[in-house]
């Protein structure tokens, strides 16, 4: 067991996306509370500067081509989940907002409501929150690798 334990805290692409998931997630709950107030919603809730779903998968296609180099296929098949998910992230989920706050304005607006609880709106993200979760993952990656190998 002591073994299982140590070879997960050692794996660079696993302790750099947990790290860059983290980072993120705790750097956008820090910022909503400093502009807005606290609210607990933050601690699960998608959106927001920076983007932790960016800076997961970019820390951890960072991390497989720091432990397992650029050529390997881990690092390709990272790479392309990565582009998957910032794709989803800035694009589906993106409108998904959009339309969320359509959708939500209409229900408070209609005479029977289609709906009993608004649908969440901050969904997605746009460039400069991409941007901010790759630098993220980028660095985070960089110091893991440095700190575990």
């Amino acid at each position: 067991m002591k073994e299982i334990v140590l070879d997960l805290l050692c794996n660079v692409a696993l302790m750099s996306a947990i790290c860059s998931w983290a980072i993120a997630q705790g750097g956008k709950i820090i910022l909503e509370t400093v502009k807005h107030g606290f609210d607990a919603r933050r601690l699960s809730g998608g959106g927001g500067m920076p983007s932790a779903h960016t800076a997961t998968v970019v820390g951890l296609a960072t991390g497989v081509g720091l432990a397992d180099g650029l050529g390997s296929t881990a690092f390709a098949v990272s790479v392309f989940l990565a582009i998957i998910v910032i794709y989803d992230a800035m694009n589906v989920r993106f409108i998904t907002g959009k339309q969320s706050r359509i959708l939500n304005k209409m229900n408070e607006q209609a005479r029977k409501p289609l709906f009993d609880k608004p649908l969440e709106e901050n969904m997605g993200h746009t460039l400069p929150q991409i941007i901010a979760g790759a630098v993220i993952g980028i660095v985070v990656a960089i110091i893991v690798w440095k700190i575990i190998v």
